[in-house]
């Protein structure tokens, strides 16, 4: 078995992966021919992760696949990972190449500096995607959504998502006081915005939108909001080549704020 996927801005790479490790600790990369795939939860099991990036968004893929076989599993420390990948620079090239129980990252700038890590077998099932029917569609700036749940982190650490007609509407209540955030196509806020069966309400907890967002929003300018009322919400992240970083948040039950 023999992979080998190199990609031009290894800043890039060290974003994804730090968005990877605020979540989770270890998993697997699924490479085939297709790409590089990887999808977890959470140790809570609260958020999942669902990474994929198709081949071509690579400037070198190599996949040698044993026989009877379609896909190689790679299984990584996000911890050990993330610290090597912090010492790329924004002008180095990063190659990954795993093979004989090792996992080989080369940063290649100026100078080159190649990194071996162990790989790790990882047990444990596959994950489907979410089969969730989202009725809000909400596309804006990621900073935008950052400060909205850092304003919200102020006095809760839950957020109600409310999708109106022509406003989404971002709700944090409790003894603290209260905080309330409006987005629309209107004023600007809101790049995209679609909404069926209005009004569609559901809570989240602040942390973990706060985690995906924090290192997420160096990936990509923009996100993508989905949910629907008491169902899992998603936010996605556009990657350079065609690939999507994706995070899903199961809702919180509670009184309505």
């Amino acid at each position: 078995m023999v992979v080998k996927f190199a990609f031009p801005d290894a800043r890039e790479w060290k974003y994804i992966v730090q968005s990877l490790a605020a979540l989770i600790t270890e998993a697997n990369f699924i490479a085939d021919e297709e790409g590089l795939r990887l999808r977890a939860l959470d140790p809570s099991r609260v958020a999942m992760v669902d990474l994929f990036m198709p081949r071509e968004a690579f400037d070198e893929y190599v996949v040698e696949i044993g026989e009877g076989e379609e896909k190689v599993k790679i299984g990584v420390n996000f911890d050990e990972l993330n610290d090597v990948l912090k010492r790329g620079k924004s002008d180095d090239r990063v190659i990954f190449t795993a093979e004989e129980g090792r996992l080989k990252v080369v940063l290649s700038g100026k100078a080159e500096r190649i990194f071996s890590l162990p790989l790790i077998d990882i047990a444990g099932e596959e994950y489907p995607t979410p089969k969730v029917e989202f009725k809000v569609l909400a596309k804006m700036l990621s900073d935008t959504l950052k400060d909205a749940m850092n304003d919200a982190k102020l006095v809760s650490d839950t957020v109600r998502f409310v999708g109106e007609e022509e406003l989404l509407k971002l709700f944090a209540r409790s003894d603290k006081g209260e905080v309330e955030a409006r987005f629309s196509l209107d004023a600007g806020s809101l790049l995209e915005y679609e909404v069926n069966e209005p009004p569609q309400k559901a809570s989240y907890g602040i942390d973990y939108l706060l985690d995906m967002l924090k290192k997420a929003s160096r990936v990509s300018d923009i996100v993508t909001v989905e949910f629907s009322s008491n169902k899992p919400l998603s936010l996605s992240f556009d990657i350079t080549g065609g690939g999507v970083l994706r995070f899903f948040l199961a809702p919180r039950v509670e009184a309505e704020v």
